[in-house]
C-alpha cells in the first residue's frame, strides 16, 4: 500500500533531529511520497535543500497567509526568482490563500496571494491553497483571475457544496485529521459524500493531530490511520482507497506514478 502525504511541514522543529530516521519512520508507515509546502522567505532554500537530497520530498514554494508582514509584496520579485532557477522537486505554488483568522491586513493577504495564482499561471503549476473561513472569497479570486492549473485545497473541514465548487475548478480536496473526530460532522458527511476521484490525503505535521493524539506532534507516519478512517466512512476497503488516492495525489502536482 502506499501513502502520499500531499501536505505536511516536514521541515518543522519536530523533525528536525535526525530527519532520516523520521522519515523512515513515515516510510514503514507506507507513506512513500511528501509534498512540504513552504511559509514563506524564511524556509523556501530550506525545503529546496530537503528536496533535493531526499528524492520522495517534493515542495511547493509560496507565502501561507499567516506569516505575511508588510513586507511581503517586496518579497514577491524573490520568489518569482526562484523559479528561474532549475527546480525539479518543485511542484506548486503554495502554501497560499486567505486566512480570516489571523492578525494580518486582509488587503495584504489579498494582494500576496493574487500575486502568486498569477505566478502560477505564468508557470502552468498548481497552487496548494489554504483558505481559513474564507472559502467564498478564494472561489471569487480563482474565478475572476482564470486560474486553469488545479492543485489542492488544504486542509478542509467545510460543506460538500463548498468541496465541489473547488473540485469543478480543478482543485482535489485535502483530506486530514478533522474527519477522526466524531464531532465533525459536517465535515465527515462531506467527505462521504465526495466522489474518490477528487480526494487526497494528507497530515499537516505537525499539527492538525488526529482524535485520541491532541496535544501531541502530528506525524506523516499517521496518515494510514487517517486512509483507515476514510475507507470507514465511505464503507470502500482500505486496499481501493490508498489505489485511488495514489493515482490522485500524483495527479494533483503532475508527478508521474
Amino acid at each position: 500500500m502506499r501513502l502520499f502525504d500531499t501536505h505536511c511541514h516536514f521541515d518543522f522543529a519536530p523533525f528536525s533531529d535526525d530527519f532520516s530516521a523520521q522519515l523512515q519512520l513515515a516510510k514503514r508507515a507506507g507513506v512513500e511520497r511528501f509534498m512540504i509546502p513552504a511559509i514563506g522567505p524564511s524556509n523556501w532554500q530550506q525545503l529546496i535543500s530537503l528536496s533535493s537530497s531526499y528524492s520522495s520530498l517534493y515542495i511547493a514554494l509560496g507565502m501561507h497567509p499567516y506569516f505575511l508582514t508588510k513586507d511581503s509584496q517586496q518579497q514577491l520579485p524573490e520568489l518569482r526568482t526562484l523559479f528561474e532557477t532549475k527546480l525539479e522537486g518543485c511542484k506548486a505554488i503554495g502554501e497560499c490563500g486567505l486566512d480570516a483568522m489571523v492578525d494580518v491586513d486582509e488587503e495584504i493577504q489579498r494582494q500576496v496571494f493574487i500575486a502568486q495564482i498569477e505566478l502560477a499561471k505564468t508557470l502552468k503549476l498548481p497552487l496548494i491553497l489554504h483558505a481559513r473561513k474564507t472559502h467564498n472569497l478564494v472561489l471569487q479570486l480563482l474565478k475572476r483571475h482564470k486560474f486553469p492549473y488545479g492543485g489542492a485545497l488544504h486542509g478542509f473541514s467545510g460543506s460538500y457544496q463548498q468541496a465541489m465548487q473547488f473540485v469543478e475548478l480543478g482543485f482535489y480536496i485535502g483530506i486530514g485529521g478533522v474527519i477522526t473526530y466524531p464531532r465533525a460532522r459536517k465535515t465527515r458527511q462531506a467527505v462521504m459524500n465526495l466522489p474518490m476521484e477528487c480526494i487526497v490525503l494528507e497530515t499537516d505535521a505537525p499539527d492538525m493531530p488526529l482524535y485520541g493524539h491532541q496535544g501531541k506532534p502530528n506525524h506523516p507516519e499517521m496518515l494510514a490511520q487517517t486512509l483507515s478512517c476514510l475507507a470507514k466512512l465511505k464503507d470502500i476497503n482500505e486496499q481501493t482507497i490508498a489505489e485511488n488516492v495514489w493515482k490522485n495525489s500524483n495527479s494533483a502536482f503532475g508527478i508521474c506514478e
